[in-house]
């Protein structure tokens, strides 16, 4: 491969995509040079400087943090052109127009150095017809780079190359967006709509036909095709709202025009009710109504109501009832479910087997079109579309022979490539061999590794042959090279006895056979927290004294994983949140997601943080302290994060937040390396000779010092009814074991002390009611209450 550095990108338009993918540039910390057209009146950068502060104000946010935006210097065509001479990749984002495109190409080629790669977003237009007649070295570094909408947080991104360009700057671009944009890159194929957009617009547009077959709202679609399906919440209807209908609709037509060949052609065809949707401006969130439309009722609350598709009248929601989705709940694994949506007798389970198996045929055809290897079509599935498996996945989970047969009586025939991979014996489209993902490759009729994954750990792919331990809530699993893992298992992963028990475990374990250990998983979020809902069995019957030791051993937990003679990193991701987070305070060193949302959120449920994260704050405040310094101004900041419960919105805020320190956090952008990285500084950190810590006993508490700025800021809060009494009985008690209790001076205490008056707070605002019936809303509701 290439040695290429990126030190600075141009992006060409500064629409809804350019500023997006502008913003994603400088938050993996690269220059950006962002210009847009000259406005016909008005300042000469008003259209990309308008933009820019449009993205910037979008929820969720394009960027990590604020400060990413210095990075950004934005500029028009006529007066800035000249600088991306200065850039080592121009990203061309403007209009779907090909004479526009080819008229900003031309100015392109005057200022541009040879060697500068150049891509183009498209997602529609061919990309060999963007290159006709510019110069070789221009054909030789060009290729399309196609981001999805938002691009911060859709993991896709799809590389088209020409017959002209540089085998070296595909190869190079694949590796770029997988280790640097946190992207699964996926090689596409100068195809109409390429990969993702293909295979999901013909999924979606399958639907809108289905919906009428077989008389389904609205409301039912999008329960039956949402999270029980692995697909996201917003499902079908609520996810086009979000994109625009337009955009669809755009896809669904350019894919009806361009592929007369597509044996699925007819299905382009818009329904009667989508045109009339598209003719009346029914959009979605871009135009206020869509499949949904929000409206506030007679009492003035907000309401959303959905379309009635035989009327075309909004109407409130009616809910969705199904045995197939009832029996689909306990079964934590997606995979699991295919079979019993496959089997189902209700409509949910119908529509599963109409849609999935005409997208069996589907994708099945579509090898060699827009694919040789059938594993890529499932990558841009899972990145692009957020499902949680690819068609050739759902396909094997559900049985390749058992859905061929399904297939016949409704009509649906696979490729015939389907039907000699399962006369030669193989049964599947993917197996596992020694830890090792590997895909039925076609042409040589034999299973191959996926290529790349050799740089990733998939625990999904170790579980079977390499767990040394396990229980109910926790697994700990061999990396190899003398590397440990605890992988959590239970709901949202939260925190209760066993995981606690398998932390100590695996320490236990490390300490005499290993060299270290990585606390991490697979899971949708790395962990919600603490089991609030034996907390509250335990408070309920005032079973204080097994209480007490719950949080003596979980505070326990996380002093080991500070204290051990071993070297631990936690490895988080999305969300992380109260003992999640605490677990990351303590560890040597937390290699986290780029997308991790950090929090110490117990404040919420009426309690302070009881598993070290209070006593941590108050340590880190003691280290913040200077001489000639106003230290209660530090308290106060420590304090206000854990009253607040602020929760990150990415890892760079997660350090500003004060939850991860210099020097002792990296960031993985990619979700997929986050094992395999946390591992590399698991051993890094024992070659390096880690030394076991020693307990701290000179954290400086400002006693009765702090304790008055700590009470005076709650009573003022409380009296200007921002907060209320118990919130207020809340911030005295987190204040009270900040500043070390009442001490008439400052002091300097151990650790153990801290934990102790953690503890004991813990434990007395369990005896509330008021915190009580908080954590009774989140156990039953899942809603917090503010009483």
């Amino acid at each position: 491969m290439i040695n290429k550095k990126i030190n600075k990108v141009a992006v060409l338009g500064s629409g809804i995509m350019g500023s997006r993918i502008a913003c994603h540039f400088a938050n993996i910390g690269v220059e950006v040079l962002l210009l847009d057209i000259v406005p016909k009146e008005g300042p000469r950068n008003g259209i990309v400087d308008a933009a820019l502060q449009t993205a910037v104000k979008t929820n969720p946010s394009p960027v990590y943090s604020k400060k990413v935006l210095n990075r950004i210097t934005t500029g028009n065509f006529e007066d800035d052109m000249a600088k991306i001479a200065g850039c080592d990749w121009i990203i061309e984002v403007v209009v779907e127009n090909i004479d526009i495109k080819k008229k900003v190409f031309d100015q392109v080629e005057q200022h541009r150095k040879p060697g500068t790669l150049v891509t183009s977003n498209t997602s529609g237009i061919p990309i060999h017809l963007m290159s006709e007649g510019r110069s070789d070295d221009f054909k030789a570094n060009f290729c399309g780079s196609h981001f999805f909408n938002p691009p911060r947080y859709l993991r896709l991104l799809e590389i088209i190359p020409t017959a002209q360009t540089k085998p070296e700057i595909v190869d190079f671009l694949m590796y770029y967006g997988d280790k640097f944009l946190g992207k699964t890159t996926v090689l596409c194929k100068d195809t109409p709509a390429f990969i993702a957009n293909r295979v999901g617009v013909y999924s979606i547009m399958a639907l809108l036909h289905l919906v009428e077959k077989m008389d389904l709202t609205v409301e039912e679609v999008d329960k039956f095709t949402g999270p029980a399906l692995g697909r996201p919440k917003s499902a079908t209807f609520r996810t086009t709202d979000v994109v625009g209908l337009d955009t669809m609709v755009k896809v669904a037509k350019g894919l009806y025009d361009n592929c007369p060949e597509d044996k699925a052609h007819d299905l382009f065809k818009l329904p009667a009710y989508v045109e009339k949707m598209d003719a009346n401006k029914w959009l979605g969130d871009k135009t206020g109504q869509g499949f949904y439309k929000k409206t506030k009722n007679a009492e003035g609350k907000t309401e959303i109501l959905a379309l009635d598709l035989k009327t075309l009248e909004y109407r409130p929601q009616q809910k969705v009832k199904s045995a197939t989705l009832d029996l689909t709940k306990p079964i934590e694994n997606v995979k699991d479910r295919m079979k019993i949506f496959a089997a189902g007798k209700d409509k949910a389970a119908e529509l599963f087997r109409a849609s999935s198996f005409g997208l069996f045929e589907y994708v099945s055809d579509r090898i060699p079109e827009i694919s040789d290897e059938l594993y890529r079509i499932d990558d841009a599935m899972r990145a692009g579309f957020g499902w949680d498996l690819g068609p050739f996945e759902i396909w094997d989970a559900v049985g390749v022979q058992v859905a061929l047969e399904g297939m016949k009586t409704y009509g649906h025939q696979a490729a015939a490539w389907v039907q000699e991979m399962l006369a030669a014996g193989h049964t599947s489209f993917y197996k596992v061999e020694d830890g090792v993902k590997k895909y039925y490759d076609i042409p040589s009729k034999s299973y191959k590794a996926v290529p790349g994954a050799e740089a990733f750990i998939i625990l999904d792919n170790l579980r079977a042959n390499k767990t040394i331990w396990k229980n109910s809530g926790a697994s700990i699993i061999d990396l190899g090279d003398g590397i440990l893992n605890v992988e959590f298992h239970s709901k949202m992963n939260t925190i209760g006895g066993d995981t606690l028990q398998a932390i100590n475990k695996a320490i236990d374990l490390a300490e005499k056979e290993y060299r270290g250990l990585v606390i991490g998983n697979d899971g949708a979020n790395f962990s919600a927290g603490a089991n609030v809902g034996m907390i509250f069995m335990m408070a309920v019957e005032q079973e204080w004294e097994e209480l007490n030791l719950a949080i003596r051993t979980f505070q326990n937990t996380s002093m080991r994983i500070r204290y051990s003679s071993i070297p631990v990193v936690v490895a988080p991701h999305n969300l992380t949140l109260g003992g999640g987070c605490e677990f990351s305070l303590h560890a040597d060193h937390v290699q986290l997601n780029a997308e991790t949302y950090m929090g110490l959120v117990e404040f919420g449920v009426g309690v302070i943080p009881g598993g070290g994260g209070t006593k941590e704050f108050a340590l880190r405040a003691s280290d913040e302290y200077k001489e000639d310094q106003i230290v209660q101004n530090v308290l106060k900041d420590r304090f206000l994060t854990i009253g607040m419960a602020k929760v990150s919105t990415s890892a760079v805020e997660a350090f500003e937040l004060g939850y991860l320190q210099k020097g002792k956090y990296s960031i993985s952008m990619n979700r997929s390396r986050l094992i395999a990285d946390a591992k590399a500084k698991a051993i890094e950190l024992a070659e390096a000779g880690y030394t076991q810590p020693v307990r701290r006993k000179d954290i400086k508490v400002l006693g009765k010092q702090g304790l008055g700025i700590v009470y005076a800021g709650a009573n003022t809060m409380y009296s200007g009814h921002y907060i209320s009494e118990h919130d207020k009985k809340i911030s005295e008690k987190l204040g009270w074991v900040m500043c070390g209790g009442d001490l008439s001076s400052p002091t300097e205490v151990t650790e153990q002390y801290l934990l102790d008056l953690e503890r004991e707070v813990f434990l007395s605002l369990c005896g509330e009611r008021k915190t009580l019936e908080r954590i009774q809303s989140i156990v039953t509701k899942g809603k917090p209450l503010r009483n």
